[in-house]
């Protein structure tokens, strides 16, 4: 029997997840012994019958869209960070039976900024995450530790967000840490892309996708043109949210 791990959402087709492990499986000569499978699970109560049938022999999970907020309510424990974030994109399965969540997204995203040289020079004080999904709970939580103010921007006005017609020339100008947490422009629809005002963009604003296919998204060829001062690509954050993933199994 395999140690088995694995990749819950619906839908996903290709999987960064299963391609990194199956290596990292491979390179550190674990691939007879260990595995990395997708589950692809339209709805979230099929959760149980998963565990059931792999029961012994799942080691972890993790969590993509549109499980990771859902996901909770069938966890034995939840990891105090995960819980301040509402969104869980990593399983754990404890040696006393139970199951914890865990969220690695943060982990992934805040070492990428800390290491970034051009988001430590302009020292941002205000960033924009646009969408209101998963993943954007965990980056506005790294962003507010980090000690920036965040701004959510929606197509949805709501109490605690703008739309992207009230990006005027001064809420761009006062918030230089732009970040995408949307789908939008992930193939096979790279045409797509964020509706920001990107004329309004400048040599001392920062862009942040966390699209990583493709590794450049239309949101970042438009920043680019724009003349902004530096992009980020979501790969380097899937290197190290899965490098955390990795960490918690073991740990």
């Amino acid at each position: 029997m395999k140690n088995l791990f694995g990749l819950i959402g619906f839908p996903l087709g290709h999987s960064f997840s299963k391609g990194y492990f199956t290596e990292k499986f491979e390179k550190i000569g674990l691939s007879q012994t260990h595995a990395y499978e997708k589950f692809e699970l339209e709805n979230i109560e099929d959760f149980p019958a998963l565990l059931q049938s792999h029961t012994g022999e799942l080691k972890g999970l993790n969590v993509t869209i549109p499980h990771k907020q859902n996901v909770m309510d069938y966890l034995d424990e939840i990891d105090p960070a995960a819980s301040k974030i509402g969104a869980v994109n990593t399983i754990k399965f404890l040696e006393n039976g139970k199951i914890k969540g865990f969220n690695t997204d943060y982990w992934g995203f805040r070492w990428t900024l800390e290491k970034w040289d051009a988001f430590n020079e302009i020292a941002p004080k205000k960033a924009l995450v646009l969408g209101k999904g998963g993943a954007a709970k965990a980056i506005i939580v790294a962003l507010e530790d980090l000690g920036l103010e965040v701004q959510l921007v929606s197509r949805t006005k709501e109490s605690d967000t703008i739309t992207y017609e009230e990006l005027t020339p001064e809420v761009m100008s006062e918030h230089l840490f732009i970040v995408n947490t949307t789908p939008l422009g992930m193939y096979p629809k790279v045409e797509n892309c964020p509706a920001i005002p990107y004329e309004l963009l400048s040599g001392k604003h920062l862009l942040y996708d966390i699209v990583y296919n493709p590794l450049e998204t239309l949101f970042l060829k438009k920043g680019t043109e724009a003349g902004v001062r530096g992009v980020h690509f979501g790969l380097e954050m899937l290197h190290g949210q899965a490098e955390k993933a990795w960490e918690i199994w073991n740990s």
